[in-house]
């Protein structure tokens, strides 16, 4: 039998949390989704609410992979910055998509709430730092976003930041009052207490090992899934893969890149986070390989940072990669203590947009949401649900962002490449700031 990876999220998931038995029978279901994590729980849930009959399997348990060991931000938005969205897509479809991604906020907060489901911790407020002068970038972005995207930000300015964060590294925020940072392992184990609450099944440690399409006549499906000791035979299967999908996924897996982040908690601070953090906000900086982070339980920090191929397992030197980081913001935690120190691997597209699409008659794809997967994995769960059930075409909006091939052999070092670059870009942009202001 699996088990958790040791975080913070699994040290502190809800008592109560089911455990799911293996597939080990042959079963019937209008849909079969595969992958336990928030897009397939998603999925699985807006396709009850539907009337369809679903069976979820995950190689795994729920929400294993990077659903329950991520930042915990819950914020609109996708992987893709919207000004290369509106080049891809056009400017009216991405406003929808932007639209979209505030609905995903919407569907994970009122999940929680609707549901009282417990332990997910919601925390409202984030801050986008800059480590630049951008003062009246931000102010125009800010009014653009109210102007055309009917969206609200809150523009401080230094001053303002460095009474919230005490740091000289920060030059100016935007304030989104309407995102949200929570627990989302705890959220994803509600939401599949409540999938078998409404009928749905899920079976964990039963990973897929292949899916054929049933010859027409005596079939009960379109599909039939199998895994080692059993099967499901269904219309529709629905591909919710994450970073650690196989092979057996096909092209779908031959269109997105495992991509490694890495995250931190320190000890109990006390009395001293005063000195470097006085908000309850969640903060993230706009750098390429940005620094995420918030704080847990009154006084821990909860750092996340990096992007990369490299999947470092050794806490001893992620602990030491993430408090180089956190000291090059807050000098003055150099000593801290670092309790707990993990990575995990996310699914990237090329394009940096999920893959939400129709792979083939029956076969869909939700996945590859790219480090922003809290929101996107919710209503690219729900815009699926939809479309199996012929509810609407929403989506059409996805296909500009296909199944591109990931580089096969070459995609990791050419992925490990553009991360380099990006980094030294950061690097230069922030150096012509110092250079101008010394």
């Amino acid at each position: 039998m699996s088990s958790y990876p040791a975080t913070y999220y699994s040290a502190t998931r809800v008592a109560s949390s089911s455990a799911y038995e293996s597939l080990q029978q042959n079963l019937q279901a209008d849909v079969c989704i595969v992958g336990g994590g928030l897009a397939g729980l998603t999925t699985a849930w807006e396709l009850l609410k539907r009337n369809k009959s679903v069976i979820v399997i995950e190689a795994n348990k729920v929400s294993w992979g990077a659903s329950g060991r991520n930042g915990g931000f819950c914020l609109n938005g996708w992987a893709e910055g919207l000004g290369a969205i509106e080049k891809r897509s056009g400017f009216e479809d991405a406003k929808k998509l932007f639209a979209m991604s505030v609905e995903g906020v919407e569907i994970v907060r009122e999940n929680i709430e609707q549901n009282n489901l417990p332990d997910c911790n919601i925390v409202k407020g984030k801050l986008s730092v800059v480590r630049y002068e951008a003062a009246d970038q931000m102010q125009r972005y800010r009014d653009r976003m109210a102007q055309h995207f009917n969206y609200e930000y809150e523009y401080l300015d230094t001053a303002a930041v460095r009474q919230k964060l005490n740091t000289p590294i920060y030059k100016q925020a935007l304030r989104d009052s309407t995102g949200f940072h929570f627990h989302p392992l705890n959220y994803a184990l509600g939401l599949a207490d409540l999938i078998r609450a409404k009928g749905g099944r899920i079976f964990e440690d039963s990973a897929m090992q292949s899916f054929t399409r049933n010859p027409q006549a005596g079939a009960t499906g379109r599909y039939t899934v199998k895994t080692a000791q059993g099967s499901v035979q269904c219309d529709d299967v629905v591909l919710c893969c994450g970073g650690y999908g196989g092979s057996q996924f096909g092209k779908l897996r031959r269109s997105f890149l495992p991509i490694a982040t890495y995250v931190v908690l320190t000890e109990k601070l006390g009395s001293r986070l005063q000195d470097f953090i006085r908000t309850t906000d969640a903060v993230g900086d706009d750098r390429r390989s940005s620094d995420y982070y918030r704080v847990v339980e009154g006084d821990r920090i909860l750092w996340g940072g990096r992007i990369t191929t490299k999947n470092e397992q050794d806490e001893t030197r992620l602990a030491a990669i993430l408090r180089k980081d956190m000291c090059d913001v807050f000098a003055g935690l150099k000593d801290v203590k670092i309790e707990k120190a993990w990575s995990g691997l996310m699914g990237y597209s090329r394009h940096k947009m999920p893959h939400i699409a129709k792979v083939e008659d029956g076969v869909w794809a939700c996945s590859s949401f790219g480090g922003h997967g809290m929101n996107t994995t919710a209503i690219g769960g729900r815009v699926v649900a939809e479309a199996v059930s012929g509810e609407s075409d929403r989506i059409r909006l996805f296909k500009p962002y296909g199944l591109t091939w990931n580089g096969g052999i070459f995609g990791p070092l050419a992925a490990e490449s553009v991360y380099y670059y990006l980094r030294l870009m950061d690097y230069f942009q922030e150096g012509r700031y110092k250079g101008a202001h010394r």
